[in-house]
């Protein structure tokens, strides 16, 4: 079990959060200007509104952003209302976007009971329907569920691409897998502009207006629980999730990385994320680990509790367990 010494966020360390750092900086910064030329160019030749009216790349207000981290409250508000503005027009959708902020002392956990999961993928389908992931690129799914024989511990003998009549199917088990949430994630340290960084409350979390698409982090994740974009998300205006966290669930662009984000947009607000709340079985486990009383920990206490690849050394927030 970890130890609250190996966790930087229960001392109150601001190591895990990102700031940008002058590298960084500094390769964006020359952008700017660049850019700034670029525009002011535009301007003289009377071609700023087409440029700017562009809806396959960014726009220039959206180039120009700076890091998650440095936004004032001001600047949020006017990026939410662009982003708000963006998907109304490409997608004839009104929707409220918002920056969720992490509740003072909740550090969130999960745990997921092997025992009681059947296998029925439905937390996969709520999580692609509540976090605006088109249904029909089912790869971009932040979760996959291994199928298993009841004698196997090794995953790569898994099978993700199951398709019974019925589950669970006689002899074998079922892993779900999604970001672990790691108190020592390898993906943030790789990042080369610090696009991606661990939340007070245990949450990694991606701004995806400053990510380069390098998919260094891909790399680095022993869970594979990154997903690239590779193309621009689409929809119907009904299949849309209008209720969206500017870190969390809003729809990506083209060419970032992203991944579970344990629906900060939702428990940031009391609720259950959207896989738990869909799971037929109850086999699914949130809360804060920070409560003594809470269910996560009388679960780290009195089960059986494993983590995934525990070699890798990552201490996940993640948990699996089982009743016997």
């Amino acid at each position: 079990m970890p130890n609250d010494s190996d966790d930087p966020s229960r001392t109150g360390s601001s190591s895990c959060r990102a700031d940008p750092g002058q590298e960084g900086m500094g390769r964006r910064e020359l952008l700017k200007a660049g850019m700034g030329t670029m525009a002011a160019l535009a301007t003289l030749a009377g071609v700023t509104a087409p440029l700017l009216s562009l809806r396959d790349g960014p726009s220039l207000d959206e180039f120009l952003q700076r890091h998650y981290t440095q936004l004032t409250p001001e600047m949020m508000e006017k990026i939410l209302a662009r982003i708000e503005h963006e998907i109304a027009f490409r997608y004839g959708v009104k929707t409220s976007v918002r920056d969720y902020k992490p509740i003072p002392d909740v550090e969130f956990a999960y745990a997921l009971n092997l025992n009681r999961c059947n296998g029925s993928r439905r937390c996969v389908y709520a999580c692609m329907k509540e976090n605006n992931i088109p249904l029909d690129h089912p790869e971009q799914a932040y979760i996959r569920v291994v199928e298993l024989d009841n004698d196997s511990l090794d995953l790569e003998e898994g099978n993700v691409l199951y398709n019974h009549d019925q589950v669970p199917q006689e002899g074998k088990y079922y892993i779900p897998i999604q970001c672990q949430q790691c108190r020592k994630p390898p993906c943030t340290k790789v990042c080369p502009v610090q696009a991606t960084w661990t939340e007070p409350d245990g949450v990694t979390v991606i701004d995806y207006n400053w990510c380069i698409g390098c998919r260094y982090c891909m790399a680095a994740c022993p869970y594979e629980a990154r997903r690239f974009n590779w193309s621009r998300p689409k929809f119907e205006p009904e299949q849309i999730n209008p209720d969206m966290g500017y870190l969390s669930n809003r729809i990506r662009p083209r060419g970032v990385v992203e991944k579970c984000h344990f629906c900060l947009h939702r428990t940031r607000q009391g609720k259950n994320p959207a896989c738990a709340e869909a799971c037929p079985t109850g086999a699914r486990v949130f809360g804060n680990i920070r409560d003594p009383k809470g269910k996560i920990n009388f679960i780290l206490k009195n089960k059986r509790v494993y983590i995934l690849k525990a070699d890798a050394k990552t201490i996940p927030r993640f948990y699996y367990f089982f009743d016997r």
